[in-house]
């Protein structure tokens, strides 16, 4: 499926893999009460970001960014082919589900310029690479993969001690092919694609800005899974390295996007996943665009 957004002088298509249940919000999150749960649960399900039975519903997506100058891909999702027995909905995956939404946007595998993956877990680096003879092969053969040094030095050890399946199936493959581009912070692309640091979820996160002169929209990764972490920026999920840096943060974050014209694309939220960024009280909010 493929949805397409417009900022500034950018398009933007959401590329959707699923938009499935997840996990149910008080395991996803463990700082998450009973009572704050029945005192969001009504909006929460208007939004469809739960379920009837309190199970939180997340999009797994990409996004490709038309720039005047550039065909750009925002997180390669999750993949086909992956041994992933831990995610039943992810394991071994042979759908044309990704395939079908990229010729939706109009796009082919030849047409990306860039990849640019905003941290490396699994559900974001998948579509990297592609089984060929039974070979991890680049999927977008022209691209660059761009991989922040930070997020990229601590997979390199963390695989080191103890084999990543997605960093030997989906990123070193990559590297290995001298596809990647492993960048400092102050990377980036022409005059319309800039990194914004965000560790937390993991070391060496980092969003992605993109616009002339100015953030028109902004890439926010695992920074946020839920609208629900818009209320209440402190809320960090199990699945977050450091969770009192990723509330720091997020928190940081939207106080930097609050109440401007930033279209904010997360990756997790339901459909449609991008909104603008709203003050509320002494939280926020994300208000949705239709797209």
């Amino acid at each position: 499926m493929s949805l397409t957004l417009t900022a500034g002088d950018l398009t933007i298509h959401r590329i959707i893999e699923q938009e499935t249940t997840f996990l149910p919000g008080q395991e996803l999150f463990p700082s998450l009460t009973a009572d704050v749960l029945a005192e969001n649960r009504a909006w929460m399900k208007q939004a469809k970001a739960i379920d009837d039975s309190d199970t939180l519903i997340l999009c797994f997506q990409s996004y490709i960014v038309k720039t005047p100058h550039h065909t750009i891909l925002i997180d390669s999702c999750i993949g086909n082919d992956k041994p992933r027995p831990t995610r039943p909905k992810w394991n071994m995956k042979t759908d044309d589900t990704y395939m079908r939404g990229l010729k939706a946007a109009g796009v082919s595998v030849d047409d990306i310029d860039y990849v640019m993956c905003t941290h490396l877990h699994v559900d974001h680096v998948g579509w990297n690479t592609r089984l060929d003879n039974g070979r991890w092969v680049p999927t977008f053969p022209k691209a660059r993969y761009v991989f922040a040094k930070g997020e990229y030095d601590y997979w390199t050890e963390q695989h080191a001690k103890a084999a990543v399946p997605p960093f030997g199936d989906s990123v070193l493959p990559i590297v290995e092919a001298r596809k990647a581009e492993i960048v400092s912070n102050d990377f980036s692309i022409g005059d319309h694609a800039r990194i914004l640091p965000t560790p937390g979820h993991t070391p060496g996160h980092v969003a992605f800005t993109f616009g002339r002169g100015k953030d028109d929209a902004v890439f926010s990764g695992d920074l946020m899974h839920s609208p629900l972490q818009t209320r209440y920026p402190d809320m960090s999920p199990k699945f977050d390295v450091d969770p009192a840096q990723a509330a720091v943060t997020r928190r940081s974050f939207l106080d930097r996007y609050c109440d401007t014209d930033t279209l904010c694309c997360t990756a997790h939220f339901p459909s449609p996943s991008a909104g603008k960024i709203r003050r509320r009280g002494d939280a926020f909010s994300c208000e949705m665009v239709s797209g």
